[in-house]
């Protein structure tokens, strides 16, 4: 599937000179602002940039943002590893 953006041909030149390949940053603001939004996982984010969670994590960082991580969350996280224990 492609997605296509419109903006004025100077934009493009401008956003071309300070973020090079526009599809790969247009992606990489659409996931971190999905993400941010709590509309994707880290899981589904992972899977998308074809890394495991904990790079998928390490990316988010390098890009300044802060995990969707709820009290709930790390509730669920201790049971499963109490569970496996």
């Amino acid at each position: 599937m492609h997605v296509h953006i419109n903006i004025p041909r100077v934009a493009e030149d401008v956003l071309r000179q300070e973020w090079g390949d526009l599809d790969q940053a247009a992606t990489e603001a659409l996931l971190i602002e999905s993400y941010r939004a709590g509309k994707i996982s880290i899981g589904f984010l992972a899977e998308t940039l074809s890394v495991n969670r904990w790079e998928a994590e390490q990316w988010l960082g390098r890009h300044g943002v802060t995990w969707n991580y709820s009290l709930e969350d790390l509730e669920s996280d201790r049971q499963t590893l109490a569970e496996r224990a």
